[in-house]
């Protein structure tokens, strides 16, 4: 049994991220409790689960109880599967019903028991306690560092565009799209998706109007070391002519919000259409489309009319001028 803490701020989506990177590894979830997500699956799920761009980290789950005493006597009862020295450390979400404050140190004392050494400075095995509705113990198997998404947002890149999505959150509309082998961004600017799917070592294609983007988002995926890539200047209203007889597995796009020189003179809501005809025209039966639209624009609706299915809907309120949703679409 796993489980993944994902993160707070768009939490459905990112438990919907999980969803799609454990059917990918032939895995399921299997419950919830506020931001933790149990799953069944085994070693096959990790090359999956490390995809994952709106979560805090996934490890074994060893022992589930209902109280604390529970807990002990469960944790006294398996042979805990600790490499080297091990540390214990809990965390409290917004729902705990359960006294920790010296869980740590009791079951930290349970486990020295069976001979495993504590460090507590460097320990080479974390033990990680969730309170929630329920108590949780578990094996971190992995940490994803903040400073990595970090160090990949807008400003750090070699070609600066100030508009852009948080790389975790490029991340997972990737990753929502459940691409195996490629994606494209009809509507690519500086790139920031095509970086997140090119790290994750799929071949990304990546389209836009304006030449400078072209050049701009070549300059970013070589800075992040990404290779396997096909960037073409043109129109993501006529992707067919772009790439004939080309079908796309997944596509993944952010499109431009709202000025005539963004939108190269169009009228926004016209070209959201067209572009969805677009896409639709070049994907692959079965295919996913992520993509985002500011809350004025109904894109379930309109997605519908060209012939998808919604498979995800997921509200973010970016500013006091600017409240989005991520629409995740199967043709």
């Amino acid at each position: 049994m796993l489980y993944i803490r994902i993160l707070g701020n768009l939490p459905e989506m990112a438990r919907d991220e999980v969803k799609a990177m454990l059917e990918l590894a032939g895995g399921r979830m299997t419950g919830q409790d506020y931001l933790l997500l149990k799953a069944e699956g085994d070693e096959r799920a990790f090359p999956y689960l490390n995809r994952l761009g709106l979560s805090h980290e996934y490890g074994e789950l060893i022992v589930e109880a209902e109280s604390t005493g529970e807990l002990l006597q469960k944790a006294s009862e398996v042979a805990w599967p600790i490499k080297g020295s091990f540390k214990v450390d809990t965390e409290t979400t917004a729902n705990c019903k359960h006294d920790v404050l010296n869980l740590p140190r009791k079951l930290g004392a349970v486990i020295h028991t069976q001979g495993f050494r504590v460090n507590l400075s460097k320990p080479d095995t974390v033990i990680r306690v969730y309170c929630g509705e329920r108590l949780y113990a578990g094996i971190r198997l992995r940490f994803f560092d903040p400073k990595n998404f970090e160090g990949r947002k807008a400003h750090y890149r070699p070609f600066f565009r100030p508009i852009s999505l948080h790389p975790r959150v490029s991340r997972a509309l990737v990753n929502l799209t459940r691409a195996r082998k490629e994606l494209l961004d009809p509507m690519m600017g500086a790139g920031g998706i095509l970086m997140e799917a090119g790290l994750l070592g799929l071949k990304v294609y990546g389209v836009d109007i304006r030449p400078e983007m072209i050049e701009g988002a070549e300059m970013n995926l070589r800075h992040y070391g990404i290779k396997d890539y096909e960037l073409k200047l043109g129109d993501a209203t006529k992707l067919e002519e772009l790439f004939q007889g080309k079908k796309f597995e997944a596509m993944a796009t952010d499109p431009p919000y709202g000025t005539s020189a963004t939108l190269a003179g169009r009228e926004r809501d016209e070209l959201y259409r067209k572009v969805l005809e677009s896409i639709y025209n070049v994907l692959k039966p079965g295919g996913r489309l992520a993509i985002a639209f500011p809350a004025s624009f109904d894109g379930e609706v309109e997605a519908v009319e060209v012939g998808f299915r919604l498979a995800g809907k997921y509200y973010q309120r970016v500013h006091k001028s600017l409240d989005r949703y991520f629409y995740v679409l199967k043709k």
